[in-house]
């Protein structure tokens, strides 16, 4: 009797300790570095804003976070393994239109689904832009696309892979233009810009955040930014609409996911440390600098996040499926 009593008093503590245990390690998160992936090459929007953001985050949290840059696939290879990773928030991953919306359209035999991934919040809203190697012949947004029309297939612009948010800036611009052009795939903007620098590619597709350095020592040349209004960062840089392109508006996006099923306290954690990051006087000091927009409060919320990328898919379906 006392043997039995002993083996159901046993089983019983099992069973509170079984669920004791991953409330204890939800508490005491994080009690080690976290791992940010970023789905591209270092260098490129998504990069800078990534180590921004870890860095204020990690302040906040009292741990290190750790970036992974990993390219390839329009940023599908890094979203690939985020989405596999172990659900206890030592993994999470920066995404973006690209990544996370117009992917699915683009690769139809993807490895996941948004429903792989669990919303930490938005990051940042980024300003597309369109600039040129220092000697390309077109001084002028209209000057260029009237070199392309007339010159089919020969102009490039590079992007960081197809899939990626450049990409889409490419095909935005392209549609918008109505013009045939070469788009060049790298696995990352950083890569893009030094062949552009370098004058491998006539022209890339990326955010001001990653532009701005070399539009501002005069290294390239910006010809718009697509964005209603020109970036205090930049005001030579004339808009879409003010270069007689009204078309070409686009509003670009980076946001955090963690994999499916991690514990709703440890994304609560992440989440406050993403608030905490966003609003450090450091951080909007850089955004401001670098052309991004830090996002609302309420666009920072997991529910606002679920509930936007959606929509962000639908609409990339139909932006691509004229692929």
């Amino acid at each position: 009797m006392i043997a039995k009593m002993s083996l159901r008093a046993a089983i019983a503590l099992a069973g509170v300790l079984a669920v004791a245990a991953p409330a204890a390690a939800q508490d005491s998160y994080p009690s080690k570095p976290i791992t940010m992936i970023v789905p591209f090459a270092a260098g490129g929007s998504s990069d800078v804003i990534a180590r921004l953001v870890g860095d204020e985050m990690g302040r906040a949290l009292g741990q290190r976070i750790v970036m992974e840059n990993m390219g390839g696939a329009g940023g599908a290879t890094a979203l690939t393994r985020a989405s596999r990773a172990e659900p206890d928030g030592y993994t999470i991953v920066i995404g973006n239109s690209g990544t996370n919306a117009a992917s699915y359209t683009i690769y139809p035999d993807l490895k996941y689904t948004n429903a792989d991934f669990a919303p930490i919040g938005l990051v940042a809203k980024t300003s597309p832009m369109i600039a040129l190697k220092l000697d390309f012949p077109a001084k002028d947004l209209m000057e260029f696309v009237a070199y392309a029309k007339a010159n089919p297939g020969k102009v490039s612009l590079g992007h960081a892979g197809v899939g990626s948010s450049n990409y889409l800036i490419c095909r935005n611009f392209v549609k918008a233009a109505g013009v045939d052009v070469a788009l060049v795939s790298y696995r990352g903007a950083g890569p893009a810009l030094n062949d552009l620098m370098g004058g491998q590619i006539d022209g890339v597709c990326d955010a001001a955040t990653s532009l701005y350095g070399a539009v501002e020592s005069k290294k390239v040349k910006a010809l718009a930014v697509a964005t209603p209004g020109r970036l205090a960062s930049l005001p030579d840089v004339p808009t879409s609409k003010e270069a007689g392109l009204p078309a070409f508006e686009a509003q670009g996006w980076n946001a955090l996911f963690a994999p499916k099923n991690t514990p709703q306290p440890i994304i609560a954690k992440l989440n406050e440390a993403l608030k905490t990051a966003l609003s450090s006087q450091t951080l909007q000091g850089r955004f401001k600098e670098l052309s991004s927009v830090p996002p609302t409060a309420e666009e920072m919320t997991p529910a606002f996040v679920a509930g936007f990328v959606p929509g962000e898919i639908e609409r990339y379906r139909l932006l691509l499926q004229d692929k």
